[in-house]
C-alpha cells in the first residue's frame, strides 16, 4: 500500500449526509486525506482538475448525470481508480464495465454499526483503489471457438475460478467467451451477498452457459456455470462420477468467505488431474495455497497476467509460490483453457 504518503480523496455523492459520513468516517484513516467533496458531476469534474485526487468515491444516482455515465466519459480523460458507493442495485455492475475498480452498498444511515462497518470496508477499499490499474477501457472478449469445445476432452472435467478486485469484469471476458458445453466451472469471486445472485444472473443473460448462483447439491456438468453465494463457502464433492457442490457459511479464510483457497483445494481432492485451475485479478493472497494444491494433485493452472489485472496481487502470490503453469493476458485465457483440455492425460 502507499503508505509512504496519504491518499488523496475526491468524495461525490449528492446527499449530502452521506457525503459527510464518508468524508468523516475515511478521514480518520491516517494515510487517507478527503481533498474535496461535490454534489454532482459536473462539480466533481472541476474538484478533479483543481485538487488531482487519487481516488474516487462516487454515487451512482445523481442528479444532472448518473455516476454510470459520468465514470464512462471521466476515465479516458482521467483513469483515476473509482469506487463505486451505491444502494443495493445491479447497476454497480454497469459501474464497473464503465471502468470502476470496485464498489459498495450504502449503509442504513441510522445504524451506527452499519456506518461503522461500511467505512471500514470503504477504507481498505480506498487502498486497494489507490495500487489498481486504470485503463478506461474494458478487455475484448477472449478466443475460444464459441461454437463448440474444438474436439477438447471435456469428459469428467471441471474448471475452477477465484477473484477479487477487478474480478467482475474478469469473469464477466472469460466466461462469456466459453462454448456452451464448456465443462462446468465453479467460481469464487469476492462479492457481498445478494450481489453474487445479480452477478450470475448478468453472466446468465450474456453467455451461451447456464450460469446461477451455486446451492448446495447442484451438479457440476457441461455448459453450466455455478458462482459461490457472497457469503457461503464453496466446496466440490464427487459422487460416484459427478461433481456435486457444498454451500456452507463458516469463518473467514484468508480474510474471506467464499474464499478461493476453500474452493481449490476441495477441487484439487475431488478431481486431481481433471481440473483446471484459473486464478485472476485480486489483492491478497486468497487461492494461491489452493491452486497449488491443485498443481500437485496434477492440475493444470492458470494465472491471469501482470498486464491486463486491475490488482496483480493473488496471481502473482500464486505464480511466485510456484503454482501456476502459464501466465497469460486476460483475453487469452479461453484459448490457453481449451489448449489444456486438448492436451492428454
Amino acid at each position: 500500500m502507499r503508505q509512504n504518503k496519504k491518499i488523496r480523496v475526491l468524495v461525490v455523492d449528492d446527499s449530502l449526509v452521506f457525503r459527510e459520513i464518508i468524508s468523516i468516517g475515511i478521514a480518520t484513516d491516517p494515510y487517507i486525506e478527503v481533498v474535496a467533496k461535490a454534489g454532482d458531476p459536473f462539480a466533481a469534474r472541476d474538484k478533479l482538475v483543481e485538487f488531482k485526487p487519487d481516488v474516487m468515491t462516487c454515487d451512482v444516482e445523481m442528479p444532472k448525470m448518473n455516476g454510470i455515465e459520468f465514470i464512462r466519459r471521466l476515465l479516458p480523460q482521467y483513469p483515476l481508480p473509482v469506487v463505486v458507493v451505491s444502494s443495493m442495485s445491479g447497476k454497480v455492475f454497469d459501474a464497473m464495465n464503465a471502468g470502476a475498480v470496485d464498489f459498495l452498498t450504502k449503509p442504513d444511515a441510522q445504524s451506527v454499526k452499519g456506518v461503522e462497518a461500511f467505512i471500514n470496508e470503504l477504507i481498505v477499499k480506498i487502498k486497494i483503489a489507490s495500487i489498481a490499474k486504470v485503463t478506461g477501457t474494458k478487455s475484448a472478449p477472449g478466443t475460444a471457438d464459441a461454437a463448440g469445445n474444438g474436439g477438447a476432452d471435456t469428459s469428467g472435467r471441471i474448471i475452477a475460478m477465484g477473484a477479487s478486485t477487478g474480478g467482475t469484469e474478469a469473469l464477466y471476458s472469460v466466461i462469456t467467451s466459453l462454448p456452451p458445453d464448456a465443462p462446468g466451472v465453479v467460481v469464487v469471486q469476492h462479492i457481498p451477498p445478494v450481489y453474487s445472485r445479480m452477478f450470475a444472473e448478468r453472466l446468465n443473460s450474456a453467455s451461451p452457459l447456464n450460469v446461477k448462483e451455486a446451492r448446495t447439491g447442484d451438479v457440476v456438468e457441461p455448459g453450466v456455470v455455478l458462482i459461490a453465494p457472497g457469503d457461503q463457502h464453496l466446496k466440490v464433492r464427487k459422487t460416484g462420477d459427478r461433481y456435486r457442490v457444498n454451500c456452507q457459511a463458516g469463518e473467514k479464510v484468508n480474510g474471506h468467505c467464499p474464499s478461493v483457497d476453500v474452493l481449490f483445494e476441495s477441487v484439487a481432492r475431488a478431481a486431481g488431474d481433471r481440473a483446471i485451475g484459473v486464478i485472476l485479478t485480486g489483492m491478497g493472497y486468497d487461492g494461491a495455497r489452493g491452486l497449488l494444491a491443485m498443481k500437485r494433485k496434477g492440475a493444470k493452472t492458470i494465472g491471469q497476467d501482470e498486464k491486463t489485472c486491475v490488482v496483480y496481487g493473488m496471481p502473482r502470490v500464486a505464480y511466485e509460490i510456484g503454482a501456476v503453469d502459464r501466465q497469460a493476458p486476460l483475453g487469452n485465457i479461453p484459448q490457453v483453457l481449451f489448449e489444456m483440455l486438448k492436451e492428454k492425460k
